[in-house]
């Protein structure tokens, strides 16, 4: 299963991401969510946490949109 956390989603801004995650509230609360969003998926795929594939969707697509958020804030 592909990792989707921040720091292998964004080599090359790891040592800006461990900056803003102490530094920056909205970037803190952003990158929490996501994480969170991410794990609810691969508990998902991985048949953990049964839903429906509209539900799943959603999700990803909520983590895409996060993920622009972030990289916004990193560039």
């Amino acid at each position: 299963m592909k990792k989707h956390d921040l720091v292998h989603e964004f080599p090359a801004y790891r040592e800006k991401i461990l900056t803003l995650q102490k530094q920056s509230s909205r970037f803190k609360k952003l990158s929490d969510e996501y994480h969170e969003t991410d794990r609810s998926i691969h508990q998902i795929e991985e048949g953990v946490t049964a839903t429906t594939d509209e539900h799943l969707n959603e999700l990803r697509l909520k983590r895409v949109h996060l993920k622009d958020s972030l990289y916004q804030l990193l560039a």
